[in-house]
């Protein structure tokens, strides 16, 4: 059987006092998308932040999170960044005052090609709209530019989180379709809501609950699970979370200067909601 690509063992987050992850292990095998599942504030979003070095300052971490032989936790989040680790955060944290070109920019590494044809071609909108201000752009389009970022290096892993949240059902589509190609070739463990990308992507599931993992196996048996499925997810298999109409695509960005303190690539005090 091959090594698991991340492994979490006993990972625990206290953040103002809040114990959010309490004793947190599962493992991410090292092809295909394994999603992360969870009701609203069990600490999904918590498990991706501390992995990837975002928890806020004011937080309290222990336990282990390894990619490979690579311990994550002593490491700052530029050099996991530099090292193979993609991080698409909720809520997209585009550059609003900048073009689309100059986010894509910001996110090349050194010492590497940046993959421009791979990006154009799983995303051409981004091409087509590169002079365009992110802050712009609608939120499925910022959804694009959030995953080209990321695409734009080679990776090991990639972490992504809620990247249907609030699309219109068509965008949700394109999503997932370029999830499902970049799966074939990069891990991915996917922090998503919406069974029905959950059923078309994920092959392993890890399922929180009040902090801890509640159960862990294979995703498709999960979804023909109603009843385990509702008792963990509160939906069932056949419901779940249903995309925004295209109303919900348009959301307000704030300016370059407001989200540079939440942006992941700049801040190691994002702030944190639990999710």
């Amino acid at each position: 059987m091959s090594e698991p690509v991340l492994t979490v063992e006993d990972l625990s987050v206290r953040i103002a006092g809040l114990h959010i992850l309490q004793g947190v292990s599962f493992t991410v095998a090292p092809t295909g998308v394994t999603v992360l599942l969870g009701r609203n504030g069990v600490g999904k979003t918590t498990t991706l932040r501390a992995a990837v070095g975002l928890t806020p300052r004011n937080g309290e971490v222990r336990g282990t999170v390894r990619m490979g032989a690579q311990s994550l936790l002593s490491q700052r989040t530029h050099r996991l960044v530099r090292g193979g680790l993609g991080y698409v955060p909720e809520d997209r944290c585009v550059f609003a005052g900048l073009t689309v070109a100059e986010n894509l920019r910001l996110a090349e590494r050194r010492g590497s090609t940046p993959a421009y044809d791979r990006v154009f071609a799983l995303f051409p909108e981004l091409d087509r709209r590169s002079r365009q201000r992110a802050g712009s752009l609608s939120g499925g389009q910022q959804q694009m530019l959030a995953i080209g970022r990321v695409l734009l290096n080679d990776n090991r892993l990639l972490l992504v989180d809620e990247p249907t949240k609030g699309l219109a059902p068509k965008v949700v589509t394109e999503v997932a379709e370029v999830l499902e190609r970049v799966a074939e070739s990069v891990p991915v463990l996917l922090v998503e809501q919406n069974l029905a990308v959950v059923r078309r992507l994920a092959r392993d599931a890890v399922v929180l609950a009040a902090g801890r993992v509640a159960w862990t196996g294979d995703a498709q048996e999960l979804l023909l699970e109603t009843a385990l499925t509702r008792s963990l997810l509160g939906v069932g298999s056949a419901e779940g979370h249903q995309p925004a109409g295209p109303a919900a695509d348009r959301q307000p960005t704030g300016t370059a200067v407001d989200r540079v303190a939440d942006h992941p690539a700049t801040a190691a005090s994002a702030p944190e909601d639990g999710s």
